[in-house]
């Protein structure tokens, strides 16, 4: 399968390569799935089991993923927070950087983790009409030959929500005029499980979870041994498609170690808050008693759910024993997991906390300093969401909404010639990138909600961070400062309502790359923009195999031409475009409308008036005006009637 392709990618990463980490996955319905015991669904799995096993990968390897794609519509798999040096049809990205892959038919994602230069914590999902909302979402952790910090032992912490329906239908009562102010599918649960070593830990022992899904623990049914006097790694993940979690250890100090995959010094910090799709490693250190277990909280952050039902309210805990095992609450919106020390001692829950809060991650100094660089670009990006013209609620980067192109960008970029440097061939989304301009990405967050952004194929800087970007108080918009030492990097950063975060990040990637709210929900309705960086450059490079371009033929998509699939950098005729928003204020047919009304009022009264001093209509009079008045209806109706008709 793919063969040459294969071997003429693995050749690219040069005399470093050690060996080649493969893995098979075959993609398929899994019936009967109930990580939550509460209701059983179908999900999205691999090999016939559910969840899709964890990835546990060294850094001197290659990782290459043969997938089958056996469900019943298009699939990809994006490697999150990868590089994909030059080769960014491998990120998985569809409408991006591929098709998909047909249903019935494979292809195998190539991920040159040996010569990226990367290591740490990521994770793996899909990125097609919503199916890691379905279940195919897995930890990725990247092993160095050496580890910057000290411990004993580590254990990958995975925290998600959860929906009793499958996405296609919350789908379709999300983008629905029924549903004019966009209030997404609130959760039905929250998840919580573990992974060592490329396996999930089983359930344990005294427990009956669901059939299904019963090899791995999940919420009540879970546990994590501690030792006493050990340090441990937790690497904790958000695989949310909307939930952010707020995550804190009773009894026990945690310090951030990682971000996102980058190394910072030690950082100590009493709760974890991680939006859609970051990660944080923390160390912690095991207590010396064993006379008490402890309990771990992983809390939904319900501000972003325009309602909280009754099944999610967050009041309702009951307690149950971990060996870091967890506790399900009643509601579903908390979950709570517990070290254990000693199978025989109790659980100590010590509640909630006082105050929720965010983590300062501008304060995190990473351990390889990279001194902040000059921009020598800006692009601004305002968030905003509004009821559409057409009645449906959307999203928008500067008053645009994101439409999947006909032909995916990175297609666009190598066959447009010297037009693939023309913004305008990719969509009104997009924007050309030339090789190795620094950018500074402005997102400003006019919305009502918190929202984490995630820039594909790239690390940014974060150097500036703005409490209200409207103001002028320099308190609440400070000025951003240049020449700073070593600001914080990481690919996934969340913006609070009317917040802005500029984010410095240097175009040393040719390829096509998708920057999105990685809420799921909202990247359906088209809060996104691409990337097309160094196009020329890109030309001269690689070249995507031929298996691509064949499932993009099997599933009716172009492969050459601008954005509509013509040899133009202008003319998109065909393009999906809008909805648009309304447009408000007096327009001429109001404005018309308006007149009349008043005109009619205004003879109304004045035909009271009359009659008031004494007027009046003889009894022909006042027939030949109904006769008219009656006449003039009929007219109207007919009128009206020849327009529906009309083809």
């Amino acid at each position: 399968m793919q063969l040459e392709q294969v071997a003429f990618l693995l050749a690219l990463a040069g005399p470093a390569l050690a060996g080649v980490h493969e893995l098979w996955w075959n993609l398929t319905w899994v019936e009967d799935v109930n990580p939550d015991g509460l209701f059983e669904r179908r999900a999205i799995g691999v090999n016939g089991t559910w969840p899709p096993p964890p990835m546990d990968v060294h850094t001197n390897d290659s990782l290459v993923v043969h997938v089958s794609n056996n469900l019943d519509v298009p699939s990809t798999l994006h490697h999150h927070g990868m590089f994909f040096n030059s080769t960014s049809w491998m990120d998985g990205a569809q409408g991006v950087t591929e098709c998909g892959i047909p249903p019935g038919s494979q292809f195998d994602y190539v991920v040159p983790i040996n010569s990226s230069g990367q290591w740490g914590t990521y994770w793996v999902h899909a990125h097609a009409s919503g199916q890691y909302v379905d279940g195919l979402r897995a930890p990725l952790v990247l092993h160095p030959p050496k580890e910057v910090h000290s411990y004993d032992e580590e254990f990958t912490v995975i925290l998600g929500d959860w929906y009793h329906d499958e996405h296609a239908v919350l789908l379709k009562q999300f983008i629905n005029i029924a549903n004019p102010g966009g209030a997404e599918p609130v959760p039905d649960s929250a998840l919580i499980y573990f992974a060592q070593n490329a396996s999930y830990l089983g359930p344990k022992s005294g427990t009956s979870p669901a059939p299904v899904t019963s090899a791995v623990g999940f919420n009540e049914n879970a546990t994590l041994p501690f030792e006493p006097g050990k340090t441990y790694r937790l690497r904790i993940l958000n695989t949310s498609a909307f939930a952010a979690f707020f995550f804190w250890i009773d009894g026990h100090d945690m310090r951030i170690i990682e971000v996102d995959g980058t190394d910072v010094e030690e950082s100590p910090i009493d709760l974890i808050s991680l939006t859609v799709a970051q990660r944080y490693s923390v160390l912690v250190t095991a207590r010396n008693d064993t006379s008490a277990n402890w309990a771990i909280h992983a809390n939904m952050d319900t501000d972003m759910f325009d309602t909280v039902p009754d099944a999610l309210n967050p009041s309702m805990l009951f307690p149950s024993r971990l060996n870091f095992s967890l506790t399900r609450s009643l509601d579903g919106s908390d979950v709570t997991s517990s070290v254990t020390y000693s199978s025989s001692a109790s659980l100590t829950d010590l509640g909630f906390v006082d105050e929720y809060h965010d983590v300062n991650d501008t304060s995190l100094v990473p351990i390889e300093v990279i001194p902040q660089v000059p921009a020598t670009r800006t692009i601004e990006l305002e968030v905003t969401f509004d009821t559409m013209d057409d009645g449906t609620n959307r999203a928008m980067f500067n008053q645009i909404t994101y439409n999947t192109p006909l032909v995916p960008a990175i297609f666009s970029e190598l066959t447009l010639g010297t037009n693939a440097t023309i913004a305008t061939a990719y969509g009104p989304t997009s924007f050309v990138l030339d090789h190795l301009d620094v950018i500074d990405i402005v997102i400003k967050n006019g919305d009502a909600g918190k929202h984490p952004f995630h820039l594909h194929g790239h690390k940014y800087q974060i150097v500036h961070r703005a409490q209200d970007y409207t103001s002028n108080d320099p308190t609440l918009n400070p000025p951003l400062i240049e020449g700073q030492a070593n600001p914080i990097r990481r690919d996934t950063v969340q913006i609070p309502s009317m917040h802005s975060a500029t984010l410095r990040v240097v175009a040393d990637n040719p390829g096509a790359w998708f920057l999105h709210c990685h809420i799921e929900w909202h990247l359906e309705v088209g809060l996104a923009v691409q990337f097309i960086e160094a196009p020329l450059l890109a030309q001269q490079r690689n070249s995507p195999p031929q298996i691509m371009r064949d499932h993009c033929s099997a599933l009716g998509k172009g492969v050459s031409g601008n954005a509509a699939g013509i040899d133009s950098a202008t003319d998109l005729t065909g393009l999906p475009l809008g909805p648009f928003p309304q447009i408000l204020g007096w327009r001429p047919k109001g404005i018309g409308a308006m007149f009349g009304c008043v005109l009619t009022a205004v003879l109304g009264m004045a035909t009271v008036s009359w009659y008031a001093i004494g007027g009046h209509l003889s009894e022909e009079e006042i027939e030949d005006e109904v006769r008219r008045r009656i006449a003039a209806k009929e007219a109207r109706r007919k009128k009206i009637w020849s327009f529906a008709r009309r083809p």
